[in-house]
């Protein structure tokens, strides 16, 4: 098997002064990032947590879980019983306990 070998010219936005040592990266500050945020927050730069929901642990399905619990809880001590509770948010009886649980916790 034979392969065809090419010149490859630098790129001359890696040639710049801006660049690291080794010329292969630019530095963060001439990189064109474009800051589109997530379904939480419009932008990263303007995001009300301060550290990315994506960075932690269990993500973005640990922090729906939070707010369910906290939701649960508010739901719980303004009257509903734990079936409704169960059947309102499509979980467990169980489940509604530990969310209950977990959100006294807190």
């Amino acid at each position: 098997m034979e392969f065809e070998t090419a010149i490859i010219e630098p790129d001359e936005a890696l040639t710049t002064p801006e660049t690291t040592d080794d010329n292969t990266d630019p530095l963060p500050e001439y990189c064109h990032y474009q800051d589109e945020g997530c379904e939480f927050a419009a932008s990263c730069l303007n995001c009300p947590f301060l550290r990315c929901v994506h960075d932690e642990p269990g993500g973005k399905q640990h922090f729906v879980k939070e707010l369910r619990d906290r939701e649960v809880l508010r739901r719980y001590t303004a009257g509903k019983t734990i079936k409704e509770l169960a059947m309102m948010f499509g979980i467990s009886q169980r489940t509604v306990h530990r969310a209950l649980k977990r959100a006294r916790n807190e």
